[in-house]
């Protein structure tokens, strides 16, 4: 590294997240390049050679960057609908909406989700799109070309239906795909796009979306198809009573049951939600290594309950956190997600004991690199990982009186962004992005928002 342009960055507590929970009250990071070069307490050493900036970060917490692990990117286009519905009656409600969007709507929505989560200190973001209307364009695409514009490191997972209203699905028929359209599309999607190597900014996985919403058959030929191309498995399961009962009804067996016949659970495999979920449910996810993208506030605004998360971290599976579709968490911040993953598990069954600041801090950083299977590359701020880093601004009025940063940060009201780094390059300085311009994609997601309601309209 000793060519490369340096950053230093210096007088910041830091919360590094490794194994450790290593912290310095007053340290220093030297990011090199796309890398973590050092780190550690007091100042950078003297000498450093190729400095090309230097931050006071007096009054900050460095961070490793937030990683989301799971989002629908297009609903940004359809918040504040059907707020007081459970699941299955918010999608029958919204599916013939979303079955009206098109490659510009999926790009004007990608870019809103994207740029909300960047300035809030997201540095890798996930999208589950699964909503392939038949003749709308290149959807994937649009979705991959918003995340290079904003900067963010992104893994796009391919999602897929194969099962219609005519089928007993939810989804209207024109918004589905064949059993074999699906599995071709993603290949080349994978093929296309994905990028297996350290530093990758864009990766992809196989994604079909529900147990209600895809066959049998293509869950379990999707399962065939990311092994052979060696790449990662996502899906939601075990989100409500009525996709439990939806499970046993259709297939003799629950979610956690179903998804192990189709060769569902493994290390290569996430979940979404995993709200219901008995003791032998968390003891296979544990034996399989299958991780679970946790979003409290998605659970709490289509009230599905209250996952078991103290139990699943204890029995040893990887936890995320997500933001889920902003049309069931309209705020599309991950940053707030820390603080409500740990109020709303202390609602449940461990009361305070449920979780603390720091698991809360590495659910939404180490626990969500764990899950999109990139731990070895970030979550955590150490030597050689890559430079996905946070400046969070803790001596203003919100924050000034909290002694402890990492409480300050999970327990207070947002801390604002002073800056983010993602592969050694800067895309937010105080709470704006540098990548895209924050008020013309307000403006395009507003017209979007419009067009969309206005065709849903029409049908």
């Amino acid at each position: 590294m000793a060519a490369a342009q340096r950053i230093v960055i210096e007088n910041c507590s830091i919360a590094t997240v490794d194994a450790d929970d290593t912290e310095y009250a007053c340290g220093h990071l030297v990011l090199a390049g796309n890398r973590i070069e050092a780190l550690g307490a007091g100042s950078a050493p003297e000498g450093l050679e190729n400095v090309v900036r230097r931050i006071d970060a007096t009054g900050h917490l460095a961070t490793p960057g937030l990683i989301n692990t799971h989002h629908h990117f297009y609903q940004w286009i359809t918040r504040g609908l059907a707020t007081d519905h459970n699941l299955f009656d918010w999608l029958v409600a919204l599916y013939p909406i979303w079955a009206r969007i098109d490659e510009p709507m999926a790009y004007t929505a990608a870019r809103g989700s994207l740029a909300m989560m960047a300035r809030g200190g997201v540095t890798t973001a996930m999208d589950h799109h699964y909503v392939y209307p038949r003749g709308t364009g290149d959807l994937s695409g649009a979705i991959i070309r918003a995340a290079h514009e904003t900067g963010v490191r992104f893994t796009l997972a391919r999602g897929s239906m194969d099962r219609g209203e005519s089928d007993g699905g939810l989804p209207p028929d024109f918004a589905v795909e064949s059993l074999d359209g699906a599995l071709a599309a993603t290949e080349a999607t994978v093929k296309e796009h994905h990028d297996p190597s350290f530093d990758a900014m864009t990766q992809v996985a196989v994604a079909p979306c529900s147990p209600f919403s895809v066959s049998t058959e293509l869950l379990r030929n999707a399962a065939e198809l990311a092994r052979r191309l060696g790449v990662r498995l996502h899906t939601h399961g075990s989100e409500t009573v009525e996709e439990e009962k939806f499970c046993h009804e259709l297939f003799g067996m629950g979610p956690t049951d179903y998804f192990e016949s189709t060769g569902w659970l493994g290390e290569d495999v996430w979940m979404a939600h995993c709200v219901h979920m008995n003791d032998s449910d968390i003891a296979a996810f544990a034996r399989t290594r299958t991780g679970v993208a946790h979003c409290p506030s998605s659970n709490a605004r289509l009230a599905a309950g209250i996952a078991r998360v103290p139990d699943m971290l204890a029995a040893g599976v990887p936890v995320g956190l997500g933001v889920d579709g902003t049309a069931s968490n309209e705020s599309g911040e991950l940053h707030t997600e820390l603080r409500n993953a740990l109020l709303i598990n202390r609602l449940g069954a461990h009361k305070e004991s449920a979780l603390n600041a720091r698991q809360a801090l590495r659910l939404g950083t180490h626990g969500g690199a764990r899950v999109l299977g990139r731990a070895a590359e970030t979550g955590s701020l150490e030597a050689g990982k890559l430079a996905d880093v946070v400046l969070w601004k803790l001596d203003t009025l919100a924050h000034a009186s909290i002694a402890d940063p990492v409480t300050a940060l999970v327990f207070g009201a947002a801390a604002p962004v002073t800056a983010s780094f993602v592969n050694g390059r800067q895309i937010v300085a105080d709470g704006r992005l540098l990548t895209v311009d924050e008020d013309a994609v307000a403006r395009a997601t507003r017209d979007e928002a419009r067009r969309l309601a206005q065709l849903a309209a029409q049908r």
